[in-house]
């Protein structure tokens, strides 16, 4: 066991260092200038190579990079050349409303894809298993962008049940929680359909087992059968999507809280983006990058808990 969790977490380590050179490496080989780009245009040389030299962008390649991930472990990621703020406090800011949104979309696409992907495996053949795979496939086909306006256009111009975006701030809950609503729902149908398909084929794959047959020998109740045992024992393929969907809903907010104008991570990347704001971009490029390597970290520690079969083998 220990030395299975030291293999996972030396690979963790080393992979997020590959993923610093990358992310590293390709911000600082885009072209254009930063001091340029912050001065303007009608800058003096003079000036664009003080603001190179207080950048520090002189230096070696290999000698920033060092810096720049010394820095990082500190918390440190440079000042926002847009923004003229440190980019960890923007990042500190705009964290909140980006996670909020990713565990709100991953805990209703929990409730979906399990409630549907057993109800699908108990039915199977019948209707209400096609019912649930011609969704599942519609979902899956339909982006989220697009399914965000079609949200706004029914719920908020339409209906008016709704805000068709902003955020109303956490000093009023309900206010806040109304505006979290539509982009909660426009992240998780689209995760919900490939993890409800994912559970039935599970959930039917156990259902096959001696064990189950059994079970069903002994008197036990149909819907005991399926959540007390076969659900347990379906969950190892689906804890691997729900880690690579929790980083998904992660990385999927950059879309998403551009539709609806919400003042999260995706946003501030995109906006960065659009002002060559180029520590700021590297830093939030190298969160998300961590937020799915930690993803995937968590999941396979979470199969040794989940299957003691795998923790004898660890």
């Amino acid at each position: 066991m220990a030395y299975f969790l030291f293999r996972r977490t030396l690979g963790f380590v080393l992979t997020l260092l590959a993923v610093s050179v990358v992310v590293f490496a390709v911000m600082n080989v885009l072209p254009g200038d930063p001091a340029l780009t912050i001065l303007g245009m009608d800058a003096s040389e003079d000036a664009l190579a003080a603001l190179r030299e207080q950048l520090g962008l002189n230096a070696p390649l290999v000698t920033r990079y060092v810096s720049w991930v010394w820095n990082a472990l500190q918390g440190d990621f440079g000042i926002s050349h847009s923004f003229r703020v440190p980019v960890s406090e923007l990042i500190s800011e705009r964290l909140p409303m980006t996670i909020s949104l990713a565990v709100a979309g991953m805990l209703v696409t929990l409730v979906l894809a399990l409630s549907l992907g057993i109800t699908a495996a108990a039915q199977h053949g019948r209707a209400g298993d096609w019912g649930v795979m011609f969704l599942s496939q519609l979902g899956i086909a339909v982006p989220a962008f697009w399914l965000s306006i079609l949200l706004v256009m029914l719920f908020a111009v339409k209906l008016r049940w709704l805000p068709p975006g902003g955020f109303a701030g956490w000093e009023n809950p309900v206010a806040a929680l109304r505006s979290l609503i539509l982009p909660t729902v426009a992240l998780a149908l689209v995760q919900s359909a490939v993890l409800a398909r994912v559970t039935r084929s599970s959930a039917l794959e156990v259902m096959r087992q001696d064990f189950v047959r059994t079970a069903r020998a002994s008197g036990l109740s149909h819907r005991r059968i399926l959540w007390r045992h076969v659900l347990p024992n379906a969950l190892v393929p689906i804890v691997t999507i729900v880690g690579m969907q929790f980083a998904a809903l992660v990385t999927g907010t950059i879309v998403i809280e551009n539709v609806f104008y919400l003042p999260g991570l995706g946003r501030l990347i995109f906006q960065s983006i659009a002002n060559r704001d180029l520590p700021t971009v590297q830093a939030l490029v190298m969160l998300f990058a961590a937020i799915v390597v930690t993803a995937n970290f968590v999941v396979d520690l979470l199969y040794v808990a989940i299957d003691p079969r795998l923790k004898a083998r660890a």
